[in-house]
């Protein structure tokens, strides 16, 4: 393993679990603070070069942040990704500007509130400096624009300051509260200003200089009145020009120039809604195909379509589902199948599945069942007749990668999250709480990375024999979930969002 060719050739062990540290905090309550409802975070998302990060949220703003630790580096980590030597330098974000995306609205036909929260959030291809980036609610998505403008002012003219404005408009000498009027050349009809006899000495033509910049949110285009139900998913394709939105029944495909105009690809609606038995919960792109994409079902199933086949793509190429296990059949079986994400790996080889008690990878390549099954709360099942009772059995939890694949990471309650080693031999399983000691949950068990996956569902099983304790002795809490986070694109740092905060950890 100390030689170059024999990493390519004989297989390596797998990675040891990582260490997390946190990072940083925006939005941090004070012990006791209320949380008000439009300040919960709804999404999160890091763009492609991991230098930006948004977030939505309740209210229907949308927040930017933009990385500062890597503007001075960027030379330096060019030369030190060439020698895959690795980088030890502390991930910092810091605020960029904000926007209200969204506002609520009332549809008058159906009679019904349309809230302003922000559903998704996916970024778009940069140009000319810009960000550009989609966000949805319910009903209608948009594609912002965010871009500096620099603040103009005029400068250097002949009169006294105290007689020229901003826009080069001369003011009255007068008192008077009035407003001047102003002639269309910037002169004034009642000014008191007079060449000197034998003239100016020089005559100063007006500078127009930018002194200051301010970022700028412009709403480009609106995707309106195509959804019937709620739309739970949007997604980029690779080709940078089309994206899908889904619904409970339907996805469309979006051309991003053209806002009045969708194409529906998918409708699983039957002909009698009485005979409908599952909806569409999330749906994706894949990451290099632009002819591909996945969507999952509330009866946890996944299905990839090739929209070469045809254009209503009611019939998938492969179906991705796990036999149900015999004997195993409750109340909550359909219930808790449901997935509520799925991502794709950076490759497009692997894609990751999040139902309520488990996670879930696929290899593409076999639709038999996944490669590999993550308990992330095993020790809620006997709770489970409680979740439902509070409707917290209906929680969709947000899962996501790591940009080299070994990873995988979603959320729990008590403002918990989970990081699991998916490289083959990996028992890497780790807990972590969205504080400013992330650890802190792991302190009467800091063997437990260490432990292999069945061990770690034994020891789950037994902590949940008390009311209220999970598997480390913790009491945990439903009205405290961690459902939405991400994980950087190039680097193991993860961004997670615990109610109105946002958490930043890295390892």
């Amino acid at each position: 393993m100390n030689g170059g060719d024999e990493v390519i050739t004989a297989p390596a062990g797998p990675p040891q679990p990582l260490d997390w540290k946190f990072s940083q905090v925006f939005g941090e309550r004070t012990a006791g603070e209320e949380v008000q409802e439009v300040d919960i975070i709804s999404a999160i998302e890091f763009d492609k070069t991991g230098d930006h990060l948004a977030t939505g949220d309740r209210g229907g703003r949308v927040v930017l942040f933009e990385r500062t630790d890597t503007k001075d580096h960027d030379a330096l980590r060019r030369d030190l990704e060439r020698m895959d030597h690795p980088i030890n330098r502390h991930p910092e974000f810091r605020y960029k500007t904000e926007f209200q995306s969204h506002e609520p609205e009332f549809d008058y036909l159906k009679s019904l509130e349309i809230e302003e929260k922000i559903n998704k959030i996916r970024w778009c291809q940069t140009a000319n400096g810009a960000l550009f980036l989609l966000s949805t609610n319910d009903k209608t998505i948009k594609f912002w624009k965010v871009q500096e403008k620099k603040v103009k002012k005029i400068s250097e003219m002949n009169l006294d300051p105290p007689k020229a404005v901003g826009n080069g408009c001369v003011a009255s000498s007068s008192n008077s509260n009035s407003p001047t009027p102003c002639l269309a050349n910037g002169g004034s009809p009642d000014n008191d200003f007079s060449f000197p006899p034998g003239g100016l000495p020089s005559l100063r033509f007006p500078v127009v200089t930018s002194q200051e910049t301010n970022l700028v949110a412009r709403c480009r285009r609106v995707y309106a009145h195509a959804h019937d139900y709620h739309i739970n998913s949007i997604s980029n394709n690779s080709d940078g020009e089309t994206f899908i939105s889904a619904d409970d029944l339907r996805i469309n495909l979006w051309n991003l120039e053209i806002s009045n105009q969708s194409f529906n690809i998918v409708d699983v609606k039957p002909a009698n809604m009485e005979d409908l038995t599952e909806v569409i919960t999330s749906a994706e792109f894949h990451p290099t195909h632009c002819n591909m994409l996945a969507y999952s079902s509330s009866k946890g199933s996944i299905r990839l379509i090739d929209l070469r086949q045809s254009a209503l793509c009611d019939s998938h190429a492969k179906l991705f589902e796990e036999p149900e296990a015999p004997g195993s059949r409750s109340f909550f079986t359909e219930i808790i199948a449901s997935t509520s994400d799925i991502k794709f790996a950076k490759d497009g080889r692997y894609m990751l599945s999040r139902d309520y008690m488990t996670l879930k990878l696929w290899d593409i390549n076999m639709d038999s069942g996944p490669v590999s099954t993550f308990q992330v709360h095993e020790y809620l099942r006997p709770k489970l007749c409680d979740l439902y009772e509070n409707d917290s059995i209906f929680d969709k939890f947000e899962c996501c990668l790591s940009g080299d694949g070994l990873r995988v990471a979603t959320g729990s309650y008590s403002n918990l999250f989970r990081v699991f080693g998916c490289a083959p031999g990996s028992t890497e399983a780790t807990t972590l709480e969205a504080s400013k000691n992330p650890m802190r949950r792991q302190v009467q068990t800091p063997s437990r990375p260490s432990r292999s996956l069945s061990s770690i569902t034994r020891v789950v099983r037994r902590g949940a024999e008390t009311s209220g304790v999970d598997a480390n002795g913790n009491s945990f809490d439903f009205t405290t979930k961690l459902l939405h986070l991400a994980w950087h694109p190039t680097e193991n740092s993860i961004a997670c969002a615990a109610a109105n905060s946002l958490y930043m950890y890295y390892a």
